[in-house]
């Protein structure tokens, strides 16, 4: 029997539906350019990316896109990557599979421009020295404060660019030393011609599926590496398989809490309402038993109707789930994913849940949480409400947490704009226009060529150039995510979600202590009380306590 494989065949793009807006606006980052030192705006107030420098830094400096897509590719499909952190709102596996199309489309111009740097570069490599000199002492100079130095870089320049004229004219052409001393001096500026169209080609594309990715995502991610072509290719199923495990990971349901961080990739806590009374038998009758989670179950059904509401705006479909909650300290640098018999491909075996939320309800170990999601503003907004119940000595306490992870910042959601300049004009130099500049200046051509053949190294480009440092734990959504709050229809939403969850979560439980024998008076004029609350204003760092 013959097994027969396709051509390499293209992964689809995963996005799913009602979050393809957060997952296209990282994605377009693999195909930007510009500085890698602009994604340092993304930061926010927990969570920040730096830049290392390298030895060379102005020479072999990568850009914004070259600098994402080889920290994300390398953080999390690297074979000994550490644990990373859900992406609620977003599929990674897309944005990976981005990062790995773009550098796919960077190779294949590496290619052509080191073919023309060994042809007209390397070949002649004093004239290719001298110009890189040249050109390396302009940028020098043009990036001092004083322009005066800057003009000077400039005019250092195109008098270099004189001299080789002279240099032509002059020097005699009856020996082949001249004639290579010719071809020295004019070879690289014909190799800079060259690689100047490629690069702009190049350029063009990118920018293409930058801007398509923003305008409706109608862009695949082309990686036939992903998919083997014969059973000996190893590779190719290495990545198939770390792929797989992305999406695995990202559908663990074990989840870690750090501090006033909150839940990582879930966003901090801003409310917390807890319903909290003692055990009181009914008149005549006697408590029936009952654990946690026999209260947490009738929970669980309820919120899956949250959707069925009478009017005919309800809610959207939540995602009702049960989650391990693991703490971490607030500057952890990473987190491990717990491990053994009861985990399988991430997620903590049913049984394993059921216990947690019975026993460990005080003292160390990991708690259990009943969390509802809503995804909003096609995956923008991530709303969680996350329930507990423990019971100690006589004490019910059912305590809804509010958690919301905000939009990706505005950094990756801006298109592509050409590039322009506002000068004087001629006669009238009191007004002003516009002119166009070309798409790959001269020293971004000089920049890409020389990086080029270095492509196929890239630990020894990060040494000369610098690499992004990409903020640790790390997940794709919650590394970049601004604030909900400065939005005031999704500040609105966050808090909208709050009421109807809670008292779902309240009609419940009294169902539950009714049905085992518990005087529920005192649990009914909380939960009232509660229902007060929880039409204030306005959200609270509940995880920050003042002590």
């Amino acid at each position: 029997m013959t097994i027969v494989y396709g051509p390499g065949a293209q992964v689809p793009l995963q996005g799913s539906d009602g979050q393809t807006a957060a997952t296209f606006a990282l994605a377009s980052a693999a195909y930007r350019d510009g500085p890698m030192d602009k994604i340092l705006e993304a930061n926010s107030d927990w969570h920040k990316s730096t830049v290392k420098k390298g030895k060379w830094h102005d020479l072999f400096r990568p850009d914004l896109g070259e600098a994402f897509s080889r920290a994300v590719q390398v953080r999390m499909l690297g074979g000994a990557r550490k644990a990373l952190i859900q992406s609620f709102g977003t599929e990674p596996q897309p944005v990976v599979e981005h990062c790995l199309a773009a550098t796919n489309i960077r190779r294949r111009r590496d290619i052509r421009l080191t073919l023309v740097t060994v042809l007209f570069g390397v070949v002649f490599l004093p004239g290719l020295l001298l110009w890189l000199g040249v050109i390396q002492l302009r940028r020098s100079l043009a990036g001092a404060a004083d322009k005066r130095a800057g003009a000077l870089g400039t005019a250092l320049l195109l008098g270099m660019g004189l001299l080789a004229v002279i240099f032509l004219i002059k020097l005699p052409v009856d020996s082949v030393l001249g004639l290579y001393l010719r071809a020295m001096v004019i070879a690289p500026p014909l190799g800079w011609v060259l690689a100047k169209r490629i690069c702009e080609s190049t350029a063009v594309d990118l920018r293409e599926r930058w801007d398509g990715l923003l305008s409706g995502g109608g862009v695949a991610a082309k990686i036939p590496e992903a998919v083997p072509t014969d059973p000996a290719e190893s590779s190719a199923e290495e990545l198939r398989q770390n792929l797989e495990k992305l999406t695995a990971e990202q559908q663990s349901n074990i989840v870690f809490y750090a501090g006033p961080k909150g839940i990582l990739g879930m966003g901090t806590r801003w409310g917390s309402w807890t319903l909290a009374e003692d055990l009181v038998p009914q008149e005549g009758k006697e408590i029936h038993d009952f654990r946690a989670w026999d209260v947490i179950r009738p929970i669980h059904d309820q919120l899956k109707l949250l959707e069925r509401g009478s009017l005919k705006t309800g809610f959207p479909k939540p995602v009702v789930k049960h989650w391990i909650v693991s703490p971490v300290g607030e500057g952890a640098t990473e987190v491990a994913r717990p491990e053994g018999e009861n985990i399988v491909t991430f997620q903590v075996r049913p049984h394993e849940i059921q216990r947690i939320c019975n026993d460990q309800q005080f003292g160390s170990g990991n708690r259990h949480y009943l969390g509802v999601q809503f995804t909003l503003w096609d995956g923008q907004l991530v709303l969680t409400m996350m329930i507990t119940v423990t019971s100690l000595l006589h004490t019910l306490r059912v305590e809804v947490t509010g958690h919301a992870l905000g939009p990706v910042h505005s950094l990756f959601t801006s298109k592509p704009k050409a590039k322009t300049k506002e000068v004087s004009k001629t006669v009238r130099f009191w007004e002003t226009r516009e002119i166009k500049l070309p798409l790959v200046e001269t020293d971004e051509v000089v920049r890409l060529a020389v990086r080029a053949p270095l492509t196929w190294f890239p630990p020894v480009l990060d040494f000369l150039g610098g690499k992004l440092v990409l903020p640790e734990p790390f997940g794709l959504r919650h590394a970049w995510a601004d604030k909900p709050w400065r939005h005031r229809f999704m500040a609105d939403d966050a808090i909208r979600a709050a009421t109807p969850v809670m008292r779902a979560v309240h009609t419940a439980t009294i169902k539950v202590l009714q049905d085992h024998g518990v005087d529920t008076e005192r649990f009914a004029n909380r939960s009232l009380v509660l229902s007060g609350l929880i039409q204030d204003p306005g959200p609270k760092k509940a995880d920050v306590y003042d002590a």
